[in-house]
């Protein structure tokens, strides 16, 4: 698995990781049971301080997407989010919220967003079904 981050990216480095890592595992890349690289490993090959991926790696535990084992590392969580159906509802409109606002500030109207996830939701379909 290949991380990168972008320095100057306005978006936080271990928010970066986060969001890589996340894709991953949506996408097939890394299955349930696949260790991650240790902190040492991932800061050394980004080049980045080992306390912004100590703060990644506590953001996945903390949303069931990797579970820690110690003294053998982080592997990638084979259950599904222990967030209540209220809360993963909520977190849902509000990544959606915040999406949709953002793509009709780009001029988009809503047959182009619908068109867009949609669009999204079989790419990531097909990638994990090559996998």
């Amino acid at each position: 698995m290949l991380l990168r981050v972008d320095p100057r990216s306005a978006e936080p480095l271990f928010e970066q990781l986060v969001f890589q890592v996340k894709r991953a595992v949506a996408e097939g890349v890394l299955s349930p049971g696949a260790r991650l690289p240790s902190v040492r490993e991932l800061a050394k090959q980004l080049a980045i301080n080992p306390n912004t991926v100590v703060r990644a790696i506590e953001a996945l535990e903390r949303d069931g997407v990797i579970v820690r084992r110690q003294g053998a590392g982080c592997f990638v969580s084979d259950k599904p989010s222990d967030l209540a159906a209220r809360e993963r509802a909520r977190r849902l409109e509000g990544l959606f919220a915040r999406a949709v606002t953002e793509a009709f500030h780009l001029g988009f109207g809503p047959l182009a967003i619908r068109a867009a996830v949609e669009e999204r939701l079989a790419a990531l379909e097909t990638r994990k079904r090559s996998k």
